[in-house]
């Protein structure tokens, strides 16, 4: 389904556009969420459209590629078994990735890449990034959904889950900057002292 400057699949629709609807910068960002074969190691991958990379910024586009059936150490997970909350945390999460990537030139994207493949210290400093990202916009709860499920509830393998753990912020991690967030807030709508 066409949506503006984004293309959704039906059956993500609601949850997309619930992801979306947190990250107001990107509604000028075309955006497409595509089904793919064979992602390594991930159930969704948000990256550039190679073909827009040397475009201005504000002009180029991204993917968000899933993967409808997943599988890991032979064992297949489906799409259809992730809940709609785990799945508007994993939508955010791509979208964090979209507002690191929009900030970089074409040399910076090709350097991440790069980096992103070659070193694990790397992998960590963006995964967490985008989360910090989602975070922010008020998606911590969806977030920490979605670690919970991958750590916690799913038949995931025990090596993708830790892989998981070693390179993603933890779900206390994801609670603290939550709990950040929401005192920060409070303290700025309190009303001022009025001077006696």
């Amino acid at each position: 389904m066409f949506q503006d400057n984004k293309i959704i699949p039906t059956n993500i629709l609601g949850e997309a556009r619930l992801a979306l609807s947190h990250y107001p910068e990107l509604e000028a960002v075309k955006i497409e969420f595509r089904y793919k074969k064979n992602i390594k190691n991930a159930f969704m991958q948000a990256q550039p459209n190679l073909a827009d990379l040397f475009k201005d910024k504000k002009n180029r586009s991204y993917y968000v590629f899933m993967s409808s059936k997943f599988l890991i150490e032979n064992e297949e997970f489906s799409m259809a078994e992730v809940p709609s909350e785990v799945l508007v945390g994993w939508l955010s999460h791509e979208l964090g990735h979209i507002m690191d990537y929009r900030e970089k030139s074409a040399l910076q994207l090709l350097k991440f890449g790069t980096r992103y493949v070659t070193s694990e210290n790397f992998i960590r400093k963006a995964e967490r990034t985008a989360d910090t990202h989602a975070v922010n916009h008020g998606l911590g709860n969806y977030i920490f959904a979605t670690k919970d499920f991958i750590l916690n509830h799913s038949r995931l393998s025990d090596s993708y889950k830790k892989r998981k753990a070693r390179l993603y912020l933890s779900p206390e991690a994801i609670r603290l900057l939550v709990n950040s967030l929401e005192e920060d807030l409070a303290i700025e709508l309190e009303p001022e002292e009025e001077e006696s």
